[in-house]
């Protein structure tokens, strides 16, 4: 799947915390200790927060998984655009954090990031925007 530029999907690597987090056996907190690394990680806790309404918290781990994401991203070849596929199970975490970040921003009236985030989305992911309700 190439977009309409000719730009090739970005497909991240297998997350070590992905088997940590379906199996249920850890606190999300502590998935995210042992694998500060994962955007899953961070993803589930600030999903987690955003249930409980704490918007702010929720910010904060977003933030850390999106940037994470971003990391990870540049290191298997992202170039700052393209596509990066729902589908592909480990680009998951990325796009969950994006769009948990959007959520807070805005439970937290911080409108700017909540456009740019779900304009992200959308461009990278528009399944995955869907499946994310954005």
């Amino acid at each position: 799947m190439t977009d309409l530029l000719g730009i090739p999907p970005t497909l991240l690597p297998e997350d070590p915390a992905a088997a940590m987090i379906a199996a249920g056996e850890e606190r999300p907190g502590r998935v995210a200790a042992a694998h500060p690394a994962s955007s899953l990680a961070w993803a589930v806790l600030a999903e987690a927060s955003l249930e409980a309404d704490h918007p702010v918290q929720a910010y904060a781990y977003a933030r850390t998984g999106y940037h994470r994401g971003l990391d990870a991203l540049r290191r298997a070849g992202w170039r700052g655009q393209g596509p990066i596929p729902w589908e592909h199970e480990p680009n998951r975490g990325f796009l969950r954090a994006l769009a948990a970040l959007a959520k807070a921003a805005r439970e937290i009236g911080e409108e700017d990031e909540r456009h740019r985030c779900e304009e992200f989305l959308r461009a990278s992911s528009a399944e995955g925007a869907r499946a994310l309700d954005l």
